[in-house]
């Protein structure tokens, strides 16, 4: 069964690791034309990825393997296994908003939120970790490897991102030092504002009385 929840993040402050993950998968060509995927969560406070599974799947059981990883590092920061306050945003895809999937969330007292439309700043945090790995981690790579190799050159990089590459929205801390601290980090960007779009009517035309009968002369437009 398919699980939906309304996006609750937009009047959120991000303040603490303990209060908002974000999922995201993505998948990674392979040799021999198979593909893998990456799925993710992302801690907003500190950007650390805090769960992660490479699988030749998007299954669900793929996406929890990453999420009780999230869970275990966050029940230990937190002394216990209620996670109130916690807040999952995701995209809609099936693997979040399957029963098990949900069931997990609720299990430990986690409040959901999903996307509402399919604006990537909707999950901007997810989005940005993924387009690092990628660019940075993936993209390079000048063959396709196998699973196995793949896994290994992932592992690497994420403990590099987490616990040595310095970010510039955290103040050019690492992720993994920022992730226990309580204080609030300072904003080092400007939120983007989108300008609502709108709807241009095109020119009408008229026919002259005159020429009205003659079907190549006789127009005008409205400028």
């Amino acid at each position: 069964n398919r699980n939906s929840y309304e996006t609750i993040i937009n009047q959120q402050k991000v303040y603490h690791s303990t209060l908002l993950k974000s999922g995201k998968d993505t998948y990674i060509a392979l040799a021999n034309g198979d593909v893998c995927y990456l799925h993710l969560i992302t801690d907003a406070f500190s950007h650390k990825i805090v769960g992660w599974k490479l699988a030749d799947t998007l299954k669900a059981s793929a996406t929890m393997v990453a999420l009780q990883m999230a869970i275990d590092q966050a029940v230990q920061m937190k002394g216990s296994t209620s996670l109130k306050g916690l807040i999952h945003h995701s995209d809609r895809g099936v693997q979040y908003c399957c029963d098990a999937y949900i069931d997990m969330l609720k299990s430990h007292d986690i409040t959901i939120s999903m996307t509402e439309d399919y604006k990537p700043t909707d999950n901007a945090i997810a989005e940005r970790s993924n387009g690092i790995i990628k660019t940075e981690c993936i993209y390079p790579q000048k063959i396709l490897l196998s699973f196995e190799e793949e896994l290994a050159i992932v592992e690497k990089y994420i403990r590099f991102y987490n616990d040595r590459r310095p970010h510039m929205s955290i103040g050019y801390q690492t992720p993994s030092v920022v992730h226990i601290e309580q204080d609030l980090c300072k904003k080092m960007w400007k939120d983007k504002v989108y300008k609502e779009k709108t709807c241009v009517t095109p020119p009408k035309s008229i026919f002259l009385q005159k020429d009205i009968n003659d079907p190549c002369n006789g127009i005008c437009q409205h400028t």
